[in-house]
């Protein structure tokens, strides 16, 4: 029977499905669903769970208003057809109240990654999730990069890439700019890299 060259690989209805099936049955595991392709979410050790947290002091103490929600589903990309999960989305602490497992990004101010220690860090983290991100309209990326020890803040999305990318050492202050409004002292970041 041939292909048809139409139809994706999988639809994005069969992805959740998988999806859900697999987090039901397997702890820890995290599927996405980018360009059409399936993704597994790499296995985090203890500095990247500190690190989320770290970055959840920091915004409760700025603005307790919000919440840095872990591991929220968001239906991202042209149509909202792709599926990612960022390590961390920073909305109000209702915004995804009454929601499913996947979620509309339009109250997301920030989404949040930790470099993990994998081979695909470079594509997933440095060139796909900054695309689709933007795709989306979140308002800012924060990538905090264990592996180069530095934090990129993606702002300024128009649609297909972020338009201003500011990358610091660790160690540095860095603004994460409005909606966030934050500064991130990153000095402890030094601490969770190996």
């Amino acid at each position: 029977m041939p292909v048809k060259a139409d139809r994706p690989h999988m639809l994005t209805e069969e992805f959740e499905e998988l999806a859900f099936t697999a987090s039901n049955r397997m702890e820890g595991m995290r599927l996405e669903f980018v360009d059409g392709q399936l993704r597994s979410r790499a296995l985090r050790d203890g500095s990247h769970g500190t690190v989320v947290q770290w970055l959840t002091r920091i915004c409760m103490r700025h603005r307790p208003e919000l919440w840095l929600h872990p591991g929220r589903g968001l239906k991202v990309q042209a149509g909202r057809n792709g599926r990612a999960v960022p390590d961390a989305s920073l909305a109000r602490s209702d915004a995804f109240a009454g929601h499913g497992e996947w979620s509309d990004p339009d109250a997301v101010l920030m989404a949040v990654e930790v470099t993990s220690w994998n081979s695909d860090t470079d594509r997933r983290h440095r060139q796909e999730k900054p695309r689709v991100y933007a795709e989306s309209g979140i308002p800012v990326y924060l990538l905090v990069d264990r592996s180069e020890s530095e934090v990129a803040v993606h702002s300024d999305p128009d649609g297909q890439r972020y338009e201003t990318v500011r990358t610091v050492p660790f160690g540095k202050d860095v603004r994460l700019p409005d909606p966030v409004g934050i500064v991130l002292p990153t000095e402890p970041l030094k601490d969770w890299v190996r």
